[in-house]
């Protein structure tokens, strides 16, 4: 506890000592500072109740004791963040790409052009993609993610983040090219997946990772959630065209909503000129004036402006501080004394359990799945989920913030967790009344599945689709941010991995009895997220690693008070524990 305390005071003396921290303490002297704003590109100064009390007595001795401890960038009506807005935007459309692909993968399975090149043909004649063949054309994106995650991941930091999303989008288009390219193997098919999922694998580090340090802090957990969003309309793009395209009696089939996929990464590779660079990344190359600039841009505000000094400031003396204590190694990651493995653990398992929900299930397999169900167009069922899906997202980029992170995945879960009893339930009791192989469905039970499948993709897209981004994007320290948000994202395609290449065989065996795997995993994760999961809604990412150094309690963290903001009566001890027996925890205020 006192190395923690050492080092907020180590940073607030940097910063004390700096232009900002040398201005603000003339303007006291002279007795000239007002805390009431002028104009737009004046600063708040927020006090202590001890700076407030004692402000008539203020001396020179006194400086040296009760400094102003934070500058807050202003905060402005929300029309002045429609630019910083449509950047983030422009840098989530990363989360597109990948979601395209999930969405038109499945529809390709079905068109009878892909089976006919790609499948084999039983004693009838008739096309067919084995389980094995069709669970590796799934799910072999999702083993590249998980290596251009490990392999690549450092990108980011050697060349910045807007290069390295850059450089992933030109090796999506290399696999593409292979994908399109293919005409009778399977598996040159395969081999251009994981190409190109080298390149979506980087896309989910870069892209939260850079709208996490450019996205104003009252607004970064939507920002980085609409990375999500990109996914979500990626994957109901994906189902329109191959919808679209169903109709067709060759290669067209897939190969335009294929070849549509050029279009995409190219529009981000342009995206990525008009997009400002990370400012923690330039401070740590010693571009200072540049990430003033950046910050500046973000929040709207004049780069000399003194809170944008005093953040930039603060990122360089938090930065200083991790260059003292040398280079980020992979041993790093198992550092418990500042809770760094702590903070790994969590964004793998967080991670990890996003997969575990089952939500991919239904979106790898939804053409199929309603076909099971007794929908006769399997295409329309999946425009149905995506748009549920697509359109739910953008209640979850409002209730992040409203309610924040942590009671978003609790209340995510418990609606996924009655969901997915009435789906299995259902599909287990009621969908075939005279038996699976009578080949008989019941329809008033395929269209009650239809609707808890809507039901529980809504509460995933609001809760589950974007808040993992959102927790591992803003939970580690800058200098093991990308081996750690690296760790996070192959637990996720690992998972992912998984699920698209076993689900076939799965479902095969015990149809929907899978459903209750799943539900077992849902409670798992509620349960792992009220213990372990804390609140960082409305925090600095500084401030989020002091309160992980603090060992505040996951059921406690909304309540935490940043150092910058304490009053003088604020008990540390009590964040950390609690003497309540667990069911108060649970369900006591």
């Amino acid at each position: 506890m006192s190395s923690l305390v050492d080092t907020v005071a180590e940073i607030e003396n940097g910063i004390q000592e700096g232009p900002v921290g040398k201005r603000i303490g003339n303007e006291l002297e002279n007795d000239n500072f007002s805390t009431t704003p002028e104009s737009d590109s004046e600063i708040k100064t927020d006090y202590s109740a001890k700076d407030a009390k004692d402000k008539d007595n203020f001396s020179e001795n006194d400086a040296d004791e009760d400094t102003v401890s934070h500058i807050a960038l202003p905060k402005k009506p929300a029309s002045a963040y429609i630019a910083v807005s449509i950047i983030c935007v422009m840098i989530a459309f990363g989360g597109y790409i990948p979601g395209y692909d999930t969405g038109t993968i499945g529809g390709f399975e079905s068109h009878p052009d892909f089976k006919r090149r790609f499948g084999s043909r039983n004693k009838s004649g008739v096309y067919y993609l084995s389980k094995v063949r069709a669970g590796l054309l799934t799910a072999t994106q999702n083993l590249g993610q998980a290596c251009g995650v490990f392999f690549l991941g450092r990108v980011g930091d050697l060349y910045g983040r807007r290069i390295g999303i850059a450089f992933a989008a030109s090796i999506f288009i290399a696999g593409v090219i292979i994908e399109i390219a293919s005409i009778h193997a399977w598996y040159q098919y395969m081999i251009g997946r994981i190409v190109s999922g080298l390149g979506c694998g980087l896309f989910a580090v870069l892209c939260p990772m850079l709208i996490s340090e450019v996205a104003p802090k009252h607004l970064r957990g939507a920002l980085v959630a609409t990375y999500q969003l990109m996914v979500t309309m990626g994957i109901f793009l994906g189902y329109c065209s191959n919808y679209g395209t169903q109709y067709y009696d060759d290669s067209r089939q897939w190969r335009i909503p294929l070849g549509l996929q050029f279009a995409w990464a190219l529009f981000l590779i342009t995206a990525m000129v008009f997009v400002p660079e990370s400012p923690r990344y330039l401070i740590e190359n010693g571009r200072f004036e540049d990430a003033k600039r950046s910050i500046g841009r973000s929040n709207r505000v004049n780069p000399d402006d003194p809170a944008v000094i005093y953040e930039a400031e603060y990122i360089q003396v938090a930065i200083e501080k991790e260059r003292e204590e040398g280079k980020a190694k992979w041993k790093d990651l198992l550092d418990v004394e500042h809770k760094i493995l702590q903070r790994v653990i969590n964004g793998i398992a967080v991670m990890g359990l996003q997969q575990l929900t089952g939500a991919n299930y239904f979106f790898y397999y939804g053409t199929l799945l309603f076909h099971t169900v007794g929908m006769k167009n399997g295409y329309e069922g999946a425009i149905i989920i995506g748009t549920v899906n697509f359109f739910s997202t953008f209640i979850g980029l409002y209730i992040i913030e409203r309610f924040g992170r942590r009671t978003c995945l609790l209340w995510g879960c418990a609606g996924m967790i009655c969901c997915m009893v009435v789906f299995a339930s259902v599909g287990v009791t009621r969908l075939w009344p005279e038996g699976k192989n009578a080949g008989i469905s019941s329809k008033g039970a395929g269209n009650c599945m239809i609707v808890f499948t809507s039901f529980f993709l809504f509460c995933f897209a609001a809760t589950w689709g974007p808040v993992p981004h959102v927790i591992i994007a803003e939970s580690f320290p800058l200098r093991v941010k990308a081996k750690c948000m690296a760790l996070a994202t192959v637990s996720n395609q690992l998972w992912n991995f998984c699920i698209g290449f076993f689900t076939p065989f799965i479902t095969g065996s015990i149809n929907f009895y899978y459903g209750y795997v799943f539900l077992g995993c849902l409670c798992l994760a509620w349960l792992y997220v009220f213990f372990l999961v804390p609140e960082t809604k409305g925090l600095i990412l500084e401030d989020v690693n002091v309160m992980w150094e603090e060992g505040v309690l996951a059921w406690k963290s909304a309540n935490w008070v940043p150092p910058s903001q304490r009053e003088a009566d604020y008990d540390i001890n009590a964040m950390a524990t609690d003497d309540k027996p667990i069911w108060k925890r649970m369900f006591g205020k």
